[in-house]
């Protein structure tokens, strides 16, 4: 190509004699993880090459120069064909170097910018992207189980405490647990949202430039706005280039989602062992043994389950990784990026199966009801009627204990208890008393908001199919 520059290597200083030695750049370097950032780290060169230009610092010629040229590297990213250098340390220096080799211009890019302010804008473009995704993922993985939920909606199931048989619930109210739990994610996210929008370029090195910056249209290029289109800043130049609160905070999200998440996955693993045979996972998203050929193993589940250590334990990274940092940047934040891509990468993939898994379950419904048939579960039912007798909780407590005692050591079951052997127990129980044990009834008097009555789960199905429609 005509008039184009002899490639040079791109030094960050003329200070030093010779370049580091080979050990040193495979300790250093960083390209082999921040190179995703590629997309985000042109953007942002686009907008602040725009600003020189607005500035002075650049010529129309020299920006739409610097735009095709940037461009034209994009578009090899994508295809695969660019050759990325460990010995340009990381994904800024990359670009900017082949940048410069094709751009005479390309020199002039950083004026007014250090790698300092320039990734804490990349993670933030780079972060914020991933979490618009995330939320839209968790809100697909709500939707599958809030249809799976009203697909079974007359299922009913115990629910549990200390994983010990506690009161029958209908199979869509343990459901929705679940989807009111992701909807508090989804709710963390768009709160760490708004910190992370937040535009850090222009800070520099850490005490900002002597040129007259246009910060403000900058950010507004970027979309680094409110929601009135006002441009959003950092306020201080240090804290500007070494704060990585927003990507803690994302950690700290995510965590918890991988949480719930793993919660989700156990039940899932319980239901469809054959002790409990609740559900049935598809083929699809089971395996078998390469030994037993009867197994059907809930791998995508205990995967999920699994996965959970290693976010939490991202999160615990970031925290240690800025415990002891003096002001400003340091190479330790190096270190960041590593644990934020995976955090990023395993919840967005372990949201996504756990909806696919959800989406392909069958539910035993004959099984279920089989088990939430058990009078035991409504001990309690019986200790309110007794409350509804007049006597106090503490008592009725007492004497359905008893109760349970005799069923016990007679070997008959709560209903199965005749009335005189309940008088017996209390003269206050009248023969009404067995009426309690009736599932459908117990289930019909839970009338309160939030309770699993069969109105209420009715009435909470249809308010999430509204709220997740958009409706």
């Amino acid at each position: 190509m005509a008039g184009k520059p002899k490639r040079k290597q791109v030094s960050r200083s003329g200070r030093f004699a010779s370049g580091p030695g080979k050990d040193v750049e495979r300790f250093t370097e960083s390209i082999s993880f921040d190179w995703r950032l590629w997309r985000h780290d042109i953007l942002g060169s686009i907008a602040h090459a725009s600003m020189l230009q607005k500035i002075g610092v650049l010529t129309k010629k020299e920006l739409a120069d610097i735009k095709r040229g940037l461009k034209e590297i994009g578009a090899e990213i994508a295809a695969g064909k660019f050759k990325w250098k460990p010995e340009l340390e990381d994904v800024h220096m990359n670009i900017e170097g082949e940048l410069t080799h094709r751009v005479a211009a390309g020199a002039k890019l950083h004026t007014s910018r250090s790698r300092n302010d320039q990734i804490a804008l990349d993670i933030r473009l780079w972060l914020r992207d991933e979490i618009l995704e995330l939320i839209g993922e968790i809100h697909v993985l709500q939707e599958s189980l809030v249809e799976l939920g009203a697909a079974n909606e007359t299922v009913v199931i115990p629910g549990y405490t200390h994983l010990q048989r506690a009161q029958p619930v209908p199979f869509p109210h343990h459901l929705l647990a679940y989807v009111e739990m992701f909807e508090r994610d989804q709710q963390r996210l768009v709160d760490c949202l708004d910190r992370v929008n937040v535009c850090p370029l222009g800070n520099c090195a850490l005490a900002g430039s002597t040129l007259p910056l246009d910060r403000e249209f900058v950010a507004e290029m970027l979309g680094f706005v409110d929601a009135k289109g006002k441009p959003r800043l950092t306020q201080n130049s240090m804290d500007g280039i070494s704060d990585r609160d927003f990507a803690v905070e994302f950690c700290s999200a995510a965590a918890l989602i991988a949480v719930h998440l793993s919660r989700l996955a156990e039940d899932w693993i319980l239901w469809a062992s054959a002790e409990f045979d609740f559900i049935r996972i598809s083929d699809a998203y089971t395996t078998g043994s390469s030994l037993m050929p009867q197994k059907r193993n809930p791998d995508i589940a205990e995967l999920a389950r699994g996965k959970t250590g290693r976010v939490v334990g991202n999160l615990m990274a970031m925290l240690t990784l800025l415990k002891g940092l003096p002001m400003t940047y340091n190479r330790d934040l190096q270190e960041d990026k590593e644990r934020l891509f995976d955090s990023v990468d395993t919840v967005r993939a372990t949201v996504r199966l756990t909806a696919a898994m959800a989406g392909a379950t069958s539910v035993n419904a004959e099984t279920c009801l089989s088990a939430a048939s058990d009078p035991t579960l409504l001990a309690t039912d019986l200790a309110d009627y007794l409350v509804r007798q007049g006597v106090a909780f503490r008592e009725a407590h007492h004497i359905v204990g008893t109760i349970v005692a005799v069923s016990e050591k007679t070997g008959k079951a709560l209903n199965e208890l005749t009335v005189a052997e309940l008088k017996a127990i209390d003269s206050r129980i009248g023969k009404d008393a067995l009426k309690v044990f009736d599932l459908a009834t117990a289930l019909g008097a839970r009338t309160s908001t939030g309770m699993p009555g069969s109105k209420q789960v009715a009435r909470q199905l249809r308010r999430w199919r509204k709220l997740l429609s958009g409706a």
